[in-house]
C-alpha cells in the first residue's frame, strides 16, 4: 500500500480529467476534503439536484465524465430527479455519495444509507458501494469507464466516511474506446434499401450530438436526398436546422408522429428512440407502408423498440459506412422546411414575438439551453440552430435541469450560454444563480413568465379538463430574485422596450458574468404537439 484511499482516488480524477468537481458538502463526505488539491475546482451548488445538473453540463460540453459529490441518503435522494435526466439523456455522470461509518452501519445510524446502491436505480448504469475501503480505488476507476462506454450514462459509487483515510493502492488510468461498428452485411441491406427507396427519410436523435456523428449524418442526407426530422422530445438537436432537407420536429404522440412519417417509404432513426410518447392515443407506431430501421449503441433500447429493424453500433462509423456504400441519389429532394412569418407586435408582450427578435439577435456560436415547455414549440418554429451541440433541454421531462444545466455548459468553454426558461422551471433550480454569479459564469437567461405551470394547463385542455388546480403562479419578480441570488437582472414589460432589453441581454461579454432578463409574456397557445413543418 502507498498512500490511502483519498490519495489514489485524487490521482485517478487527475488521470481522467475529473478536476472539476460539483457538489454540496455534508458531515459524511468531509474527509476527502482534507488536503483538498490546489489544481482542483469545487463547484457549490445549494441543492444536490442543482449540483447534478450542472456537472451534467459540464460533461456534455468537456466531452468528459464530470464528478459530482453528494450528501448520504437524503442527497441522493435530493438529487435523483437530475440523474432520472442525466441517464435518459445519457450523460457521463460519476455520482459519489458519503455513506455514514462502516462501523455504525449496523446500527442505522443518524444520515446512514440502508441498501445504498439500491437507491438511484435504475437510473444509473452501475451502483455500488466498496466491501472495503481498499476497493474504492478500483471501483472509482471501473465506474468512470462504465459512464463512459456507449451508451453513456450516470454511474453511482457510495463511500464510507471513514474509507478516505485508509490504506489503498493507486490504481493504473486504462481508456476504453467504445465505439463499435455493426455487421457489414447489415449496413449493406440498408444502404441497398435507401438505393431503392422513393421517398428516404432521418429522423435524428440525440445520440448524434453525443456521438459527433453530425458531419456523416449530414452527408448522409445529401447524397441520399433524404427528408430529416428530429425525434420526439429530443435532448438535443443533430442536424443544421436551416438546411433545406430539414422538415421540423416529430411529435410525441402515436397518431400525429405516424402521420409526420406516412409520406416516407424508408424511415432510417439515429441514435433516438423514435417512439417516445407523452400522450396516449389508440394507434399503431407507423402507418402501413412506411419501413423502419433504427441505428443505436444501447441494445435494450433496440429490444423493446416496437417495429423495425434495429441495428446495433455506434453511429459514427456506420453512418459513414453507409455514407460510403449508398449511390449519389438523382431522386427530387423534399420540399423545404417553410419559415414561419414573423408575429406583429400586440398590446402585450407574446412568447412568439420575443423568439422573433431573439432569432434574429442570437449569435451563430452560441449554445441554446431550453427548458420553457409551453414555449418549446414556438421555439422550434422560430428559432433555428445550426451547429453541432447548440441546443440542450431535458430529453426526459424532470423539470429543474435547464437553468443549472446551462452554468455547467458555460463552465465547461467559457463562452456565453443563452438559456430560454419559463418561469415554473425556474423555480425548481433557481438557486444556480448564486453559483453562476459566484463563479462569473457567461450565461444569459431570458424567463419567459406566463403565470403559471401554462403547459400542464394545456395539457389538461387537450384532454377535456377545463381548470387544472396547482397550476397558477404570480407575483414573482425574478429580476429582483436573481440579483438577491447576486445575478444581474432586469425585466421589461412592454413590446417596446424588447428590442433594447434583448440587446442588453444577449450583447454581454464572455468576461461579464451572468444576466437575467424576466419576460411577461401572454398568449400560450392550447394545442400542444400539432406537427410543425414551419
Amino acid at each position: 500500500m502507498t498512500g490511502t484511499v483519498r490519495d489514489a482516488v485524487v490521482r485517478l480524477c487527475r488521470d481522467t480529467g475529473m478536476t472539476t468537481v460539483f457538489g454540496n458538502p455534508g458531515s459524511t463526505e468531509l474527509r476527502m476534503f482534507r488536503d483538498w488539491p490546489d489544481d482542483f475546482r469545487y463547484v457549490l451548488g445549494l441543492q444536490e439536484s442543482t449540483a447534478v445538473a450542472m456537472a451534467a453540463g459540464h460533461a456534455v460540453g468537456t466531452r468528459r465524465a464530470a464528478l459530482v459529490i453528494l450528501h448520504s441518503a437524503g442527497g441522493v435522494g435530493h438529487a435523483l430527479g437530475a440523474v432520472f435526466n442525466a441517464f435518459r439523456d445519457r450523460v457521463p455522470l460519476v455520482v459519489v455519495a458519503g455513506q455514514q461509518s462502516r462501523a455504525l452501519l449496523r446500527l442505522r445510524p443518524f444520515l446512514g444509507a440502508d441498501e445504498p446502491a439500491e437507491f438511484p436505480r435504475p437510473y444509473v448504469k452501475f451502483s455500488r458501494q466498496p466491501e472495503r475501503a481498499a476497493d474504492v480505488p478500483a471501483v472509482l476507476a471501473e465506474a468512470h469507464r462504465i459512464a463512459m462506454a456507449h451508451p453513456r450514462g450516470p454511474v453511482f459509487v457510495s463511500i464510507p466516511e471513514d474509507d478516505w483515510d485508509q490504506p489503498a493502492d493507486p490504481v493504473e488510468p486504462r481508456a476504453v474506446h467504445g465505439a463499435f461498428t455493426a455487421d457489414p452485411a447489415a449496413l449493406g441491406a440498408l444502404a441497398a434499401r435507401l438505393d431503392a427507396a422513393e421517398r428516404p427519410a432521418l429522423v435524428v436523435g440525440p445520440g448524434v450530438d453525443d456521438e459527433d456523428a453530425l458531419p456523416e449524418v449530414r452527408e448522409l442526407a445529401e447524397r441520399t436526398r433524404a427528408a430529416v426530422w428530429i425525434s420526439p422530445m429530443s435532448g438535443g438537436s443533430g442536424f443544421p436546422e436551416s438546411h433545406p432537407l430539414f422538415q421540423g420536429f416529430l411529435p410525441p404522440v402515436a397518431d400525429l408522429l405516424a402521420a409526420a412519417l406516412e409520406p416516407y417509404d424508408v424511415v432510417v432513426a439515429l441514435g433516438a428512440p423514435l417512439f417516445t410518447y407523452h400522450v396516449h392515443t389508440d394507434h399503431p407506431p407507423l402507418n402501413p407502408g412506411t419501413e423502419l430501421f433504427h441505428l443505436d449503441c444501447d441494445p435494450g433500447q433496440a429490444a423493446w423498440l416496437p417495429t423495425g429493424t434495429s441495428i446495433v453500433t455506434t453511429l459514427k462509423p456506420a453512418v459513414g459506412g453507409l455514407v460510403a456504400l449508398v449511390a449519389d441519389s438523382g431522386r427530387e429532394p423534399p420540399p423545404p422546411r417553410r419559415v414561419p412569418d414573423p408575429v406583429p407586435a400586440a398590446p402585450d408582450l407574446t412568447g412568439e414575438h420575443v423568439l422573433d427578435l431573439l432569432r434574429d439577435r442570437l449569435p451563430h456560436d452560441r449554445v441554446l439551453v431550453e427548458e420553457a415547455p409551453s414555449h418549446r414549440d414556438a421555439l422550434h418554429a422560430r428559432v433555428r440552430v445550426d451547429g453541432a451541440g447548440g441546443f440542450l433541454t431535458t430529453g426526459s421531462g424532470a423539470l429543474g435541469w435547464g437553468l443549472p444545466l446551462a452554468v455547467g455548459r458555460a463552465l465547461a468553454d467559457r463562452r456565453r450560454v443563452v438559456c430560454v426558461i419559463g418561469d415554473g422551471s425556474a423555480l425548481y433550480s433557481v438557486q444556480a444563480l448564486w453559483t453562476a454569479a459566484q463563479h462569473r459564469v457567461p450565461v444569459t437567461y431570458v424567463l419567459l413568465d406566463n403565470g403559471g405551470y401554462a403547459a400542464v394547463s394545456a395539457l389538461g385542455r387537450r384532454i377535456g379538463i377545463a381548470s387544472v388546480p396547482g397550476t397558477d403562479l404570480g407575483g414573482i419578480d425574478f429580476a429582483a430574485l436573481a440579483r438577491s441570488l447576486g445575478c444581474p437582472g432586469d425585466r421589461a414589460e412592454r413590446p417596446e422596450e424588447l428590442p433594447t432589453a434583448l440587446d442588453q441581454a444577449l450583447e454581454r461579454g464572455d468576461d461579464d458574468g451572468p444576466y437575467l432578463l424576466h419576460l411577461r409574456v401572454t398568449g400560450t397557445e392550447d394545442a400542444l404537439y400539432v406537427p410543425r413543418t414551419g
